[in-house]
């Protein structure tokens, strides 16, 4: 099962609207190459994984799998604080909505002429599961044959191609928001590439040959350079909370990428950074909240969390606490729980009203 930690893997840093940026990076996000199909290629490989003495290569797919959940969360949010709001409207709450903000433009003009029409329409300023050309997210990019080494050989070429990408997002906007979670994402894919061709060494093939890594000289990128030279690049996490991950019997000895760095899989998960709710946008009308409605919710959440409290014991709140396995009421003491993924709270909230 999975547990969701409240901060983000990555600092997203502060910068102006640019929903032609945030458009850019809905590729790398809802894309055939993007962060939404890592994740389900991965997690999917993971649950139809067969063979138990194959385990250590299991537990790297489904470590880094489960580290894609967090950049789908990562790169969504990047693209939703690139639309929020616009560079020229500085309206106050007080505004009429069909109005223009005081001192600025009409509150959603911008959507008319950047972007994608729909971030604005469909999402209230926020992401979508679609590609950067506006095509939905689809199933049919996972590839899950069942065969090591063809499943290792398609995740090297995913993870080459989403670098390669991600490095043309970079070159097309100079925002600093944009290019904060690009940078990162170009270094966990480099990452997750040497842990794909370590484990393809492992298993006698010669991947360098047939499928030689793209040169993309990411590392002249400023904000790269700086993730690589805290060795970001060579560094994979478990995110399993019970200590029973053996990716690191893979992951180990010098980097395939001929950097000089040395694999360390020691570590169970970043520290992340602390997230926060986006504002209200009332030219959305998002949430739509009345000062009623919102009260009921606020005192139907804290019921909802008293229960979980009662079942599973208090919820950590820290990255640090997070680490340490959560009392449970489950039989098996022995059950894998991942840091990073799907919230547990509602479905703990809802089994405990059963």
């Amino acid at each position: 099962m999975f547990y969701h930690v409240q901060r983000l893997i990555n600092e997203i840093v502060p910068d102006e609207p640019d929903p032609a940026a945030a458009n850019a990076l809905q590729e790398g996000l809802g894309g055939q190459f993007g962060e939404m199909r890592t994740m389900m290629q991965y997690l999917f490989q993971s649950m139809n994984f067969r063979g138990a003495s194959a385990k250590p290569y299991r537990d790297l797919i489904q470590g880094i799998g489960t580290e894609e959940i967090s950049h789908v969360e990562l790169i969504g949010t990047t693209i939703s604080r690139l639309l929020d709001g616009s560079p020229r409207y500085q309206g106050k709450q007080s505004d009429p909505l069909d109005t223009p903000g005081a001192g600025g433009a009409i509150p959603l003009e911008i959507a008319l002429s950047q972007g994608n029409i729909h971030h604005y329409l469909v999402g209230a300023q926020g992401a979508l599961p679609v590609d950067a050309a506006g095509n939905p997210w689809s199933g049919s990019y996972v590839y899950n044959s069942g065969n090591l080494v063809l499943d290792l050989l398609y995740n090297l070429m995913l993870e080459s191609t989403g670098r390669l990408q991600k490095c043309r997002i970079y070159e097309m906007t100079d925002n600093a928001t944009a290019r904060s979670t690009v940078a990162y994402l170009i270094v966990r894919d480099q990452a997750h590439e040497n842990a794909y061709a370590k484990a393809l060494e492992t298993l006698g093939v010669d991947w360098n040959k047939a499928l030689p890594i793209p040169k993309t000289n990411a590392e002249k990128f400023p904000e790269v350079a700086r993730l690589l030279d805290l060795g970001l690049q060579s560094k994979q996490y478990t995110f399993d909370l019970a200590n029973q991950s053996e990716a690191g019997k893979i992951f180990q000895g010098l980097a395939p990428s001929n950097d000089g760095t040395t694999l360390d899989a020691s570590e169970q998960a970043p520290e992340g950074v602390p997230s926060q709710i986006a504002p209200e946008r009332l030219e959305e009308f998002a949430p739509g909240l009345d000062p009623a409605l919102l009260e009921l919710i606020q005192a139907t959440a804290a019921m909802e969390m008293a229960e979980v409290d009662m079942t599973f014991g208090a919820l950590k709140s820290t990255a640090a606490q997070a680490s340490e396995p959560p009392v449970s009421n489950t039989p098996n003491p022995s059950t894998k729980a991942h840091q990073k993924g799907s919230s547990h709270s509602k479905a703990a909230a809802k089994s405990s009203k059963k």
